[in-house]
């Protein structure tokens, strides 16, 4: 029996990971995008030579890995750019999705972590998308407070992903991940619940 396939996003420092790490202790089979785009950049990758080739030697960090940091400072605020850094990637990132989906055993949930659902036009490619969803100055506090960045970067990287009504616009199913880790647990595990709904009902 096919998989059920469930898209999962959000937007920066929604906590979309929180959730994927939750679904996957629960039985999940998680597929996570950005893992996957880390993987295709590796020293030794075609990926990484067409990266320096486009943006040149100064994103490599001193051991020869991409310096991640560099380069989001250089596309997050160009539009060219970053359709070019994308235009490396994503392809890569399918491919290997494509593959571990092959892989995934039948009647299974499977959550694929994917950040662009909703920029890339792929919500047809899922049974369900969820999005986890915060408001944006929630999003901004966590940026500057937990990972550094300053107010300006921050809105920069909001702006370089679709607006909030657009990820809302095709949820199936929204996770609010505003408030407490004890709140989520509670949502996730309402979400759990309808997922394995939703798989069941398949079998009938």
């Amino acid at each position: 029996m096919r998989p059920l396939n469930v898209g999962l996003t959000g937007g920066i420092a929604s906590g979309k990971s929180e959730v994927a790490r939750r679904l996957a202790a629960q039985g999940a089979v998680v597929i996570d995008a950005d893992v996957i785009a880390r993987e295709v950049v590796q020293p030794g990758t075609t990926g990484l030579a067409e990266v320096v080739g486009v943006f040149g030697s100064g994103v490599l960090a001193r051991d020869g890995t991409l310096n991640r940091d560099r380069l989001g400072e250089i596309v997050f605020s160009d539009t060219a750019l970053r359709a070019k850094l994308n235009a490396i990637v994503h392809p890569r990132v399918g491919e290997r999705i494509r593959e571990l989906e092959k892989t995934v055993p039948p009647g299974a949930i499977v959550v694929e972590d994917i950040p662009l659902i909703a920029e890339s036009d792929m919500a047809d490619f899922f049974d369900l998308v969820v999005v986890v969803d915060v408001p944006p100055r929630v999003q901004v506090e966590r940026l500057t407070q937990k990972r550094g960045l300053t107010p300006e970067q921050a809105a920069a990287r909001l702006a370089a992903q679709a607006s909030r009504e657009q990820r809302l616009a095709i949820a199936t199913i929204v996770v609010d991940n505003s408030g407490s880790l004890a709140e989520l647990d509670r949502e996730v595990g309402e979400l759990w619940a309808e997922l394995r709904r939703r798989a069941l009902a398949r079998q009938d």
